[in-house]
């Protein structure tokens, strides 16, 4: 990896505007075209300047040298509290050591039980030939699975409830992040408003559970008990507030991405029959029709690289924004403090240097790239700001990927491309897909 980086500004800025119209109009393809460039490539965000780093060694020091950079951008802003992701640097670090125990591997099959009993139970409702939006089922079943793991122990029935208050505030924070205009967010809209009613169902939810849960201070071996559970070292806990921003972060972050990565399998393995059909091998032979459990996924390793390669393709955080805090020195390149750093693991993850055919939906490449170099491979984000739910999300991943493919075919309606759409995740734009038993 080189120790001397280059620098450059992106090409086609508009007067005023800059590079904000190539980024609205195919953010993607832009991004993935800035290595040619530089390692540092400069953008003009109409009045504003943006720095995207290009090079993985660099976006690896970057992340790391978590001093030098804070939580901000256009665009950015914790979805539904001031959660792990989005708290400003002076309180991350408290954050993180509160959440990582809720986290543990040991706490790991656990939640896994949860995942499978609740995937099994919402697929179990769908009939043959059903005609879904896979993006929105796929949403409702994460939710689900999510929402089952965060409160064990809560009465189902208000599981719609929960869904279309996630779904509300997902889609409002998917504005904010395409269209990020100072104020917006306070304009007395129709979307504004079903925001805000969606925000103050999910509080007064985690308020009434959070009250119960401490009443009686009984362990449900869900999320919301490890988060009541932690403790600094001098026997703080979190406050309600905070859990409240957890847990909204938590079903925020945890259906949208989950769900995402799962409606852009379903198109790939589509369109990639021989991965299909070795697939369904694995899953005839290890599950013989049933629901997939925690216990199978040991034997269920080509679901499993599945899933590794559509995160690569289609990372759901596709890129992500820090500000710089003091002025620096990014690799020998001179930032201005207050400047916006972008980072994208989509860019990397495309970059044909660092994989073979990176267009190519190839989930053997990952036989021999387990472990792919630091900063190369990035859909849960890296450094101290790296998700704390990357294991739980893979894992909620595999087993839908594993329930859903070992009992049903999911045929998307020929005659469409299925494309990215717009908004805090890359998921693709709604499509649609019959529902049919698939014979083993």
């Amino acid at each position: 990896m080189p120790t001397q980086y280059t620098s450059a500004t992106a090409p086609g800025a508009l007067p005023l505007l800059g590079h904000t119209p190539a980024l609205l109009r195919r953010p993607l393809a832009f991004v993935a075209g800035l290595p040619a460039h530089g390692d540092l490539v400069r953008l003009r965000l109409g009045p504003r300047d943006a720095y995207v780093a290009c090079h993985p060694e660099l976006v690896r020091r970057l992340l790391a040298e978590d001093h030098l950079l804070d939580r901000g951008g256009p665009g950015t802003g914790p979805a539904g509290g001031d959660g792990p992701a989005g708290c400003p640097a002076a309180a991350h670090r408290r954050r993180r050591r509160l959440l990582q125990p809720a986290f543990h591997h040991d706490r790991l099959p656990g939640y896994g039980a949860l995942m499978a009993e609740e995937i099994a139970g919402t697929t179990a409702r769908w009939r043959v030939g059903d005609v879904v939006d896979v993006p929105a089922a796929m949403h409702r079943l994460t939710t689900a699975a999510t929402a089952r793991c965060l409160f064990a122990a809560h009465d189902r029935a208000g599981s719609p409830a929960v869904h279309d208050s996630v779904d509300v505030v997902t889609r409002g924070t998917g504005r904010r992040v395409t269209l990020p205009l100072p104020g917006a967010d306070r304009l007395p809209t129709p979307g504004n408003r079903r925001l805000r009613r969606a925000r103050r169902d999910l509080s007064e939810l985690t308020g009434r559970l959070v009250a119960g849960r401490r009443a009686t201070g009984t362990d449900h071996h869900d999320l919301l008990s490890g988060l009541l559970d932690a403790r600094d070292e001098d026997g703080r806990g979190l406050t309600d507030a905070e859990v409240h921003d957890q847990v909204a972060t938590f079903l925020l972050t945890g259906t949208e991405t989950t769900a995402a990565t799962l409606a852009w399998a379903w198109s790939l393995l589509a369109r990639h029959p021989a991965v299909r059909e070795r697939l369904h091998t694995e899953l005839d032979t290890v599950l013989d029709g049933r629901p997939a459990r925690y216990e199978d996924l040991p034997a269920l390793p080509l679901t499993a690289r599945v899933v590794s390669e559509t995160l690569r393709l289609y990372p759901p955080v596709w890129i992500l924004s820090r500000t710089v805090t003091t002025d620096a020195d990014l690799g020998g390149l001179h930032v201005p403090a207050g400047a916006t750093v972008l980072f994208s693991p989509y860019l990397l993850h495309r970059r044909p240097d660092l994989f073979r055919r990176p267009d190519r939906f190839d989930p053997d490449r990952w036989l021999t790239t387990a472990r792919p170099f630091p900063g190369t491979y990035a859909p849960f984000g890296l450094g101290a700001r790296r998700c704390l739910g990357d294991a739980f999300g893979t894992t909620e991943a595999v087993l839908a990927i594993a329930t859903i493919a070992a009992r049903w075919s999911v045929t998307p309606t020929p005659g469409r491309t299925v494309r990215p759409g717009r908004g805090p995740s890359l998921s693709p734009h709604p499509y649609t897909a019959t529902l049919a038993r698939r014979a083993r």
